[in-house]
């Protein structure tokens, strides 16, 4: 085999493997890019979760308000119907 046969066939290995490495660069930035949208939907659904938590607090805390308004009532409500007896006594 000559020279120049031996560097024509080194030539086309290269040419091989350079298209090989452009397809595996390609499947990499597929990938890259994938990995960049599943990264911001997760952001996405950590800001979504953390605005679901603070809805939950304020809900919590609303509760906690009408109870003890409830509360309140309760007891105003206890009052007059013992002033209620006492007057029909």
């Amino acid at each position: 085999m000559s020279a120049l046969q031996k560097l024509q066939e080194k030539i086309q290995e290269w040419k091989r493997d350079h298209e090989a490495l452009i397809t595996l660069n390609e499947n990499l930035k597929s990938q890259l890019a994938d990995v960049a949208a599943a990264q911001k939907e997760n952001e996405s659904f950590k800001i979504e979760l953390e605005a679901s938590k603070d809805r939950c607090k304020t809900l919590e805390e609303e509760v906690a308000a009408l109870r003890r308004e409830l509360e309140e009532k309760d007891a105003e409500i206890e009052k007059i119907v013992a002033q209620v007896e006492a007057l029909l006594s």
